[in-house]
Protein backbone atom coordinates (compact mmCIF):
# COMPACT_ATOMS: atom_id res chain seq x y z
CA UNK A 1 0.00 0.00 0.00
CA UNK A 2 2.81 2.45 0.92
CA UNK A 3 4.65 1.65 -2.32
CA UNK A 4 1.53 2.33 -4.41
CA UNK A 5 1.02 5.63 -2.64
CA UNK A 6 4.64 6.67 -3.33
CA UNK A 7 4.29 5.81 -7.02
CA UNK A 8 1.07 7.85 -7.26
CA UNK A 9 2.67 10.89 -5.56
CA UNK A 10 5.70 10.72 -7.86
CA UNK A 11 3.45 10.62 -10.95
CA UNK A 12 1.45 13.63 -9.75
CA UNK A 13 4.65 15.58 -9.08
CA UNK A 14 5.99 14.84 -12.56
CA UNK A 15 2.71 15.97 -14.13
CA UNK A 16 2.77 19.22 -12.13
CA UNK A 17 6.35 19.98 -13.22
CA UNK A 18 5.41 19.37 -16.87
CA UNK A 19 2.46 21.78 -16.66
CA UNK A 20 4.62 24.47 -15.04
CA UNK A 21 7.33 24.08 -17.69
CA UNK A 22 4.74 24.31 -20.44
CA UNK A 23 3.12 27.46 -19.03
CA UNK A 24 6.52 29.19 -18.74
CA UNK A 25 7.34 28.64 -22.43
CA UNK A 26 6.12 31.91 -24.02
CA UNK A 27 8.57 32.12 -26.93
CA UNK A 28 6.31 30.52 -29.51
CA UNK A 29 3.52 32.47 -31.19
CA UNK A 30 0.00 31.30 -30.35
CA UNK A 31 -2.36 30.07 -32.96
CA UNK A 32 -4.22 32.65 -35.01
CA UNK A 33 -7.64 33.49 -33.55
CA UNK A 34 -9.42 31.54 -36.28
CA UNK A 35 -7.41 28.45 -35.37
CA UNK A 36 -8.39 28.85 -31.73
CA UNK A 37 -12.07 28.95 -32.74
CA UNK A 38 -11.64 25.79 -34.81
CA UNK A 39 -9.96 24.02 -31.91
CA UNK A 40 -12.84 24.90 -29.60
CA UNK A 41 -15.30 23.45 -32.10
CA UNK A 42 -13.59 20.06 -32.19
CA UNK A 43 -14.83 17.27 -29.86
CA UNK A 44 -12.62 16.77 -26.82
CA UNK A 45 -10.05 14.00 -26.97
CA UNK A 46 -9.79 11.29 -24.36
CA UNK A 47 -6.43 12.54 -23.14
CA UNK A 48 -6.39 16.35 -23.51
CA UNK A 49 -3.08 18.20 -23.45
CA UNK A 50 -2.33 20.82 -20.76
CA UNK A 51 -4.06 24.19 -21.30
CA UNK A 52 -2.06 26.67 -23.43
CA UNK A 53 -0.79 29.95 -22.02
CA UNK A 54 -3.46 32.56 -21.30
CA UNK A 55 -2.35 34.92 -24.09
CA UNK A 56 -2.82 32.20 -26.70
CA UNK A 57 -6.40 31.35 -25.77
CA UNK A 58 -7.77 34.76 -24.87
CA UNK A 59 -10.53 36.08 -27.14
CA UNK A 60 -9.33 39.12 -29.14
CA UNK A 61 -11.48 42.23 -29.56
CA UNK A 62 -14.15 41.88 -32.20
CA UNK A 63 -15.21 44.25 -34.90
CA UNK A 64 -17.77 45.69 -32.46
CA UNK A 65 -15.07 46.64 -29.97
CA UNK A 66 -13.08 48.84 -32.35
CA UNK A 67 -11.24 52.02 -31.50
CA UNK A 68 -14.35 54.06 -32.32
CA UNK A 69 -16.64 52.19 -29.90
CA UNK A 70 -17.33 53.32 -26.37
CA UNK A 71 -16.86 50.83 -23.51
CA UNK A 72 -19.92 48.67 -22.96
CA UNK A 73 -21.36 49.27 -19.51
CA UNK A 74 -22.24 45.56 -19.31
CA UNK A 75 -18.60 44.55 -19.69
CA UNK A 76 -17.38 43.38 -16.25
CA UNK A 77 -14.03 45.08 -16.88
CA UNK A 78 -15.60 48.50 -17.41
CA UNK A 79 -18.81 48.42 -15.34
CA UNK A 80 -18.76 50.11 -11.90
CA UNK A 81 -18.81 47.92 -8.82
CA UNK A 82 -22.30 47.12 -7.52
CA UNK A 83 -22.57 44.99 -4.39
CA UNK A 84 -26.28 44.49 -4.95
CA UNK A 85 -25.56 42.73 -8.22
CA UNK A 86 -23.31 40.12 -6.62
CA UNK A 87 -24.72 36.60 -6.31
CA UNK A 88 -26.09 35.76 -2.88
CA UNK A 89 -24.99 32.15 -2.98
CA UNK A 90 -21.39 31.01 -2.58
CA UNK A 91 -21.48 29.03 -5.84
CA UNK A 92 -19.86 30.59 -8.93
CA UNK A 93 -22.46 31.80 -11.45
CA UNK A 94 -21.69 32.50 -15.13
CA UNK A 95 -21.12 36.11 -16.19
CA UNK A 96 -23.45 37.39 -18.92
CA UNK A 97 -21.80 39.81 -21.39
CA UNK A 98 -23.86 41.74 -23.94
CA UNK A 99 -22.19 42.39 -27.30
CA UNK A 100 -23.29 45.39 -29.36
CA UNK A 101 -23.56 44.36 -33.00
CA UNK A 102 -22.05 47.51 -34.44
CA UNK A 103 -19.18 47.71 -36.91
CA UNK A 104 -16.90 50.71 -37.34
CA UNK A 105 -15.04 51.44 -40.57
CA UNK A 106 -12.34 54.02 -41.25
CA UNK A 107 -11.73 55.07 -44.85
CA UNK A 108 -10.33 57.73 -47.15
CA UNK A 109 -11.75 59.17 -50.36
CA UNK A 110 -9.74 60.47 -53.33
CA UNK A 111 -10.75 61.94 -56.68
CA UNK A 112 -9.52 60.95 -60.14
CA UNK A 113 -6.40 63.08 -59.60
CA UNK A 114 -5.64 61.17 -56.36
CA UNK A 115 -6.39 64.23 -54.21
CA UNK A 116 -8.13 63.72 -50.88
CA UNK A 117 -11.83 64.65 -50.74
CA UNK A 118 -12.72 65.88 -47.24
CA UNK A 119 -16.13 67.58 -47.59
CA UNK A 120 -18.50 64.61 -47.97
CA UNK A 121 -21.44 63.74 -45.73
CA UNK A 122 -23.22 60.59 -44.59
CA UNK A 123 -25.64 60.63 -47.51
CA UNK A 124 -22.72 60.43 -49.94
CA UNK A 125 -21.96 56.83 -48.97
CA UNK A 126 -23.56 53.43 -48.90
CA UNK A 127 -22.22 50.27 -47.27
CA UNK A 128 -22.42 46.65 -48.39
CA UNK A 129 -21.87 44.16 -45.56
CA UNK A 130 -21.46 40.50 -46.48
CA UNK A 131 -23.01 41.29 -49.89
CA UNK A 132 -26.12 42.86 -48.29
CA UNK A 133 -26.86 46.61 -48.28
CA UNK A 134 -26.79 48.25 -44.86
CA UNK A 135 -30.12 49.89 -44.08
CA UNK A 136 -28.80 52.64 -41.82
CA UNK A 137 -25.44 54.29 -41.15
CA UNK A 138 -25.74 54.98 -37.43
CA UNK A 139 -22.84 57.41 -37.06
CA UNK A 140 -20.61 59.35 -39.42
CA UNK A 141 -17.61 61.58 -38.68
CA UNK A 142 -14.76 63.29 -40.46
CA UNK A 143 -11.69 62.10 -38.57
CA UNK A 144 -8.90 64.60 -39.24
CA UNK A 145 -7.60 65.13 -35.72
CA UNK A 146 -8.02 61.83 -33.89
CA UNK A 147 -5.18 60.82 -31.55
CA UNK A 148 -2.84 58.35 -33.26
CA UNK A 149 -1.39 55.09 -31.98
CA UNK A 150 1.31 54.22 -34.49
CA UNK A 151 3.70 51.31 -34.73
CA UNK A 152 6.81 51.85 -36.86
CA UNK A 153 8.14 48.44 -37.97
CA UNK A 154 11.53 48.53 -39.72
CA UNK A 155 13.17 45.60 -41.46
CA UNK A 156 16.68 45.29 -40.00
CA UNK A 157 17.72 42.18 -41.93
CA UNK A 158 20.83 41.85 -44.07
CA UNK A 159 18.83 42.44 -47.26
CA UNK A 160 18.35 46.17 -46.47
CA UNK A 161 21.85 46.90 -45.14
CA UNK A 162 22.95 49.16 -48.03
CA UNK A 163 20.04 51.61 -47.62
CA UNK A 164 19.31 51.20 -43.93
CA UNK A 165 20.64 54.57 -42.71
CA UNK A 166 18.52 56.60 -45.15
CA UNK A 167 15.41 54.64 -44.15
CA UNK A 168 16.18 55.38 -40.50
CA UNK A 169 16.49 59.12 -41.12
CA UNK A 170 13.28 59.19 -43.21
CA UNK A 171 11.42 57.37 -40.44
CA UNK A 172 12.70 59.83 -37.84
CA UNK A 173 11.53 62.76 -39.96
CA UNK A 174 8.08 61.15 -40.23
CA UNK A 175 7.84 60.73 -36.47
CA UNK A 176 8.96 64.32 -35.85
CA UNK A 177 6.25 65.66 -38.14
CA UNK A 178 3.45 63.29 -37.14
CA UNK A 179 3.60 62.61 -33.38
CA UNK A 180 2.06 65.47 -31.38
CA UNK A 181 3.14 65.71 -27.72
CA UNK A 182 0.46 64.78 -25.15
CA UNK A 183 -1.84 63.65 -27.97
CA UNK A 184 -0.30 60.95 -30.18
CA UNK A 185 1.88 57.99 -29.25
CA UNK A 186 4.13 55.69 -31.24
CA UNK A 187 6.46 52.74 -30.71
CA UNK A 188 9.42 51.45 -32.71
CA UNK A 189 10.05 47.80 -33.53
CA UNK A 190 12.99 46.42 -35.47
CA UNK A 191 12.93 42.91 -36.87
CA UNK A 192 15.15 40.37 -38.59
CA UNK A 193 14.65 36.74 -37.52
CA UNK A 194 13.40 38.13 -34.19
CA UNK A 195 11.41 41.24 -33.24
CA UNK A 196 12.68 43.81 -30.76
CA UNK A 197 10.91 46.84 -29.32
CA UNK A 198 13.62 49.51 -29.31
CA UNK A 199 11.19 52.15 -28.00
CA UNK A 200 7.82 51.49 -26.36
CA UNK A 201 4.78 53.76 -26.69
CA UNK A 202 5.71 57.39 -26.08
CA UNK A 203 4.89 60.88 -27.31
CA UNK A 204 8.56 61.91 -27.14
CA UNK A 205 10.03 62.24 -30.63
CA UNK A 206 13.50 62.32 -29.07
CA UNK A 207 13.03 58.88 -27.51
CA UNK A 208 11.47 57.54 -30.71
CA UNK A 209 14.45 58.82 -32.72
CA UNK A 210 16.82 57.02 -30.36
CA UNK A 211 14.79 53.85 -30.82
CA UNK A 212 15.13 54.07 -34.59
CA UNK A 213 18.87 54.76 -34.46
CA UNK A 214 19.44 51.88 -32.02
CA UNK A 215 18.72 49.31 -34.75
CA UNK A 216 21.54 47.40 -36.44
CA UNK A 217 20.94 45.36 -39.62
CA UNK A 218 21.65 41.62 -39.72
CA UNK A 219 19.95 38.23 -39.95
CA UNK A 220 16.92 36.88 -41.82
CA UNK A 221 13.41 38.33 -42.16
CA UNK A 222 10.45 37.34 -39.98
CA UNK A 223 8.08 39.96 -41.38
CA UNK A 224 4.76 38.22 -40.68
CA UNK A 225 5.75 37.46 -37.09
CA UNK A 226 6.61 41.13 -36.53
CA UNK A 227 3.26 42.33 -37.89
CA UNK A 228 1.37 39.69 -35.87
CA UNK A 229 3.14 40.55 -32.60
CA UNK A 230 2.87 44.32 -33.06
CA UNK A 231 -0.88 44.03 -33.69
CA UNK A 232 -1.56 41.59 -30.87
CA UNK A 233 0.84 42.71 -28.15
CA UNK A 234 0.97 46.48 -28.71
CA UNK A 235 -1.93 47.97 -30.66
CA UNK A 236 -4.64 45.58 -29.49
CA UNK A 237 -3.55 46.13 -25.89
CA UNK A 238 -2.96 49.90 -26.06
CA UNK A 239 -4.88 51.74 -23.34
CA UNK A 240 -7.40 54.31 -24.49
CA UNK A 241 -9.98 56.64 -22.97
CA UNK A 242 -11.74 57.47 -26.25
CA UNK A 243 -11.46 57.04 -29.98
CA UNK A 244 -7.98 56.63 -31.44
CA UNK A 245 -6.60 55.74 -34.84
CA UNK A 246 -4.35 52.66 -34.91
CA UNK A 247 -1.83 52.26 -37.70
CA UNK A 248 1.34 50.36 -38.56
CA UNK A 249 3.99 51.62 -40.98
CA UNK A 250 5.95 48.68 -42.31
CA UNK A 251 9.30 49.37 -44.02
CA UNK A 252 10.65 46.19 -45.63
CA UNK A 253 11.40 44.33 -48.85
CA UNK A 254 8.54 41.92 -48.06
CA UNK A 255 10.69 38.84 -48.54
CA UNK A 256 9.79 36.78 -45.46
CA UNK A 257 11.97 33.74 -44.79
CA UNK A 258 11.76 33.12 -41.05
CA UNK A 259 8.20 33.59 -39.72
CA UNK A 260 6.18 31.08 -37.70
CA UNK A 261 2.82 32.53 -38.76
CA UNK A 262 1.52 32.96 -42.30
CA UNK A 263 0.77 36.18 -44.11
CA UNK A 264 -2.98 35.61 -43.74
CA UNK A 265 -2.66 34.99 -39.98
CA UNK A 266 -0.77 38.28 -39.65
CA UNK A 267 -3.49 40.09 -41.64
CA UNK A 268 -6.19 38.49 -39.50
CA UNK A 269 -4.55 39.73 -36.30
CA UNK A 270 -4.23 43.25 -37.73
CA UNK A 271 -7.94 43.23 -38.63
CA UNK A 272 -8.91 42.05 -35.16
CA UNK A 273 -6.80 44.85 -33.65
CA UNK A 274 -8.51 47.36 -36.01
CA UNK A 275 -5.14 48.37 -37.45
CA UNK A 276 -4.51 50.06 -40.80
CA UNK A 277 -1.21 48.91 -42.31
CA UNK A 278 0.88 51.08 -44.63
CA UNK A 279 3.81 49.42 -46.38
CA UNK A 280 6.92 50.99 -47.92
CA UNK A 281 8.88 48.66 -50.17
CA UNK A 282 12.68 48.81 -50.16
CA UNK A 283 12.94 46.90 -53.46
CA UNK A 284 13.93 49.91 -55.53
CA UNK A 285 14.72 50.60 -58.28
CA UNK A 286 13.58 47.40 -60.04
CA UNK A 287 11.04 45.97 -57.56
CA UNK A 288 11.04 42.54 -55.94
CA UNK A 289 8.95 39.46 -55.26
CA UNK A 290 7.98 40.77 -51.82
CA UNK A 291 6.06 43.73 -53.27
CA UNK A 292 2.98 41.58 -53.91
CA UNK A 293 3.01 40.45 -50.28
CA UNK A 294 3.10 44.07 -49.11
CA UNK A 295 0.30 45.06 -51.50
CA UNK A 296 -1.91 42.28 -50.13
CA UNK A 297 -1.32 43.35 -46.51
CA UNK A 298 -2.06 47.01 -47.19
CA UNK A 299 -5.17 46.35 -49.30
CA UNK A 300 -6.70 43.94 -46.77
CA UNK A 301 -6.38 46.41 -43.88
CA UNK A 302 -7.41 49.58 -45.73
CA UNK A 303 -3.91 51.04 -45.95
CA UNK A 304 -1.67 51.89 -48.88
CA UNK A 305 1.36 50.21 -50.41
CA UNK A 306 4.22 52.40 -51.61
CA UNK A 307 6.90 51.22 -54.05
CA UNK A 308 9.55 53.96 -54.32
CA UNK A 309 11.57 54.17 -57.53
CA UNK A 310 14.61 55.61 -55.77
CA UNK A 311 15.92 56.08 -52.29
CA UNK A 312 14.72 59.67 -51.91
CA UNK A 313 11.14 58.56 -52.64
CA UNK A 314 11.04 56.83 -49.25
CA UNK A 315 10.68 60.22 -47.54
CA UNK A 316 7.86 61.11 -49.93
CA UNK A 317 6.05 57.89 -49.00
CA UNK A 318 6.23 58.79 -45.31
CA UNK A 319 4.81 62.26 -46.12
CA UNK A 320 1.87 60.72 -48.00
CA UNK A 321 1.13 58.41 -45.08
CA UNK A 322 1.01 61.42 -42.77
CA UNK A 323 -1.54 63.09 -45.08
CA UNK A 324 -3.58 59.89 -45.24
CA UNK A 325 -3.83 59.62 -41.45
CA UNK A 326 -5.21 63.17 -41.26
CA UNK A 327 -7.74 62.80 -44.10
CA UNK A 328 -10.05 60.02 -42.95
CA UNK A 329 -13.75 59.40 -42.43
CA UNK A 330 -15.32 57.00 -39.93
CA UNK A 331 -18.80 55.46 -39.91
CA UNK A 332 -20.58 52.75 -37.97
CA UNK A 333 -23.56 50.52 -38.73
CA UNK A 334 -25.38 47.39 -37.65
CA UNK A 335 -25.15 44.52 -40.14
CA UNK A 336 -28.20 42.58 -41.30
CA UNK A 337 -28.52 38.92 -40.30
CA UNK A 338 -25.58 39.22 -37.92
CA UNK A 339 -24.40 36.02 -36.23
CA UNK A 340 -21.75 35.52 -33.53
CA UNK A 341 -20.03 32.78 -35.49
CA UNK A 342 -16.47 34.12 -35.82
CA UNK A 343 -16.87 34.19 -39.59
CA UNK A 344 -15.09 36.67 -41.86
CA UNK A 345 -17.56 39.15 -43.34
CA UNK A 346 -16.79 41.44 -46.27
CA UNK A 347 -17.18 45.23 -46.27
CA UNK A 348 -17.52 47.56 -49.24
CA UNK A 349 -17.95 51.32 -48.79
CA UNK A 350 -19.17 53.03 -51.95
CA UNK A 351 -19.28 56.74 -52.80
CA UNK A 352 -22.46 57.98 -54.47
CA UNK A 353 -23.80 61.31 -55.76
CA UNK A 354 -20.41 62.29 -57.17
CA UNK A 355 -18.53 60.57 -59.99
CA UNK A 356 -14.88 59.62 -60.08
CA UNK A 357 -14.39 59.08 -56.34
CA UNK A 358 -12.38 56.18 -54.96
CA UNK A 359 -12.96 54.85 -51.44
CA UNK A 360 -10.20 52.93 -49.67
CA UNK A 361 -11.07 50.89 -46.55
CA UNK A 362 -10.46 47.48 -45.06
CA UNK A 363 -12.09 44.68 -47.03
CA UNK A 364 -13.74 42.91 -44.10
CA UNK A 365 -13.76 41.94 -40.43
CA UNK A 366 -14.30 38.92 -38.15
CA UNK A 367 -17.62 38.55 -36.38
CA UNK A 368 -17.49 37.96 -32.62
CA UNK A 369 -17.75 34.42 -31.34
CA UNK A 370 -19.86 35.08 -28.25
Amino acid sequence: MQRSRNILLAALAALLLAVIAYSQNSDELPSAPSAVVQQKAQPPKQAPAPSPPAEASSTPPTADQSADSKPDASDPASAPADDSAKPKSSSQEPTIVRTVNEVSVVFTVTDKHNHYVKDLGKSDFKVIDDEKPVEEIRSFRRETELPLRVGLLIDASNSVRDRFKFEQESAIEFLNQTVRPRYDQAFVLGFDTESEITQDFTDSTELLSRGVRAMRPGGGTALFDALYKASRDKLMQSAQTGSVRRAIILVTDGDDNASHVTREEAIEMALRANVIVYTISTNFPSGGRGDKELQRIADATGGRSFEPFQLTDVANAFAQIQDDLRSQYALSYRPANFAHDGRYRTIEVLAQNRKGLKVRSRHGYYAPTE
